[in-house]
């Protein structure tokens, strides 16, 4: 971690404590007794919790608050613990470019006779075979790599409470809203009962990760499948997920507003290995 963090991108617990969380990443090797597998999210967790942060304070959210939510961000993805990038890339690359979708919701929406909770093994019923027919061994370790996308509510509750204990040592207090924002992307229907702040967090987390994930030419490649990322595109997908209600104005006007002032320079240099083309400066001072 750097030695100075930006002002307007805030990190509100200790820097141990947030080591100490990120390590929460690492996972056992199934395939190697003794090898741990180093968490594939730390940094962008890391640039996601500083941003939502931020918004959230621009927001009028309460210290106290704040600094749990961060915690909560700081683990956002801890569900994908573990992650096999190249076994990860290779399933959804095959199914990205047949069209297959790779989302809870969408899933459902393209098959709805789908048991809720069941769409792993949905889409393993459906493509098992195509994706050994394509050199994929589909053995228990791919299965899990399907289920770190299409089973994450699943697998985020199993590995919350495999860390529950470390997190009680390390002092935190875990609340159960913090696990609602962090399912809010994928499973927006468990918080349609949620208080409206709660909502509210949820919604920047779900701003934060997106708008750092299109500036993040790696994860991108193995995430997303991408091989291009621009901030123009970044702005227009948060935009879509307005439109689509899963993002409020206020909170991708915040967003815009911290962006063109300047705040997220830092993090969108660390997300992409350089800084800022002349052409990019103009976009995000012009966003707000």
């Amino acid at each position: 971690m750097r030695n100075a963090l930006p002002r307007r991108v805030p990190l509100l617990v200790s820097r141990a404590l947030a080591t100490e969380l990120l390590r929460l990443y690492d996972y056992p090797d199934p395939r190697r007794r003794g090898r741990m597998i180093r968490g594939y999210d730390r940094p962008h967790a890391l640039r996601t919790a500083r941003m939502c942060a931020a918004v959230a304070q621009r927001l009028g959210h309460a210290p106290e608050r704040v600094k749990h939510y961060q915690i909560a961000c700081l683990l956002h993805d801890l569900g994908r613990a573990g992650l096999d990038r190249a076994l990860f890339g290779r399933i959804w690359s095959w199914a990205k470019a047949r069209g297959i979708p790779t989302r809870p919701r969408e899933w459902r929406a393209v098959h709805p006779e789908t048991r809720y909770g069941r769409e792993t093994e949905s889409f393993l019923a459906r493509y098992r075979q195509p994706l050994e027919d394509a050199g994929i061994r589909m053995d228990g370790w791919a299965c899990e790599q399907v289920e770190m996308r299409l089973g994450y509510a699943r697998r985020l509750t199993r590995r919350l409470r495999e860390v529950m204990p470390r997190l009680k040592k390390l002092g935190v207090r875990w609340l159960p809203w913090m696990k609602q924002v962090m399912l809010y992307y994928y499973y927006p229907e468990k918080l349609a009962k949620a208080r409206p702040w709660v909502r509210q967090l949820a919604e920047i987390l779900v701003a934060c990760e997106q708008f750092e994930a299109y500036s993040n030419h790696r994860r991108g490649r193995d995430y997303y499948v991408r091989t291009k990322e621009t901030l123009a595109e970044a702005f227009a997908y948060l935009d879509k997920l307005q439109r689509e209600g899963l993002l409020s104005a206020p909170v991708v006007g915040s967003l815009r507003q911290l962006v063109a002032e300047g705040a997220f320079d830092d993090i969108l240099k660390e997300a992409r290995g350089r800084g800022l083309t002349a052409a990019e400066r103009r976009l995000v001072r012009s966003v707000a």
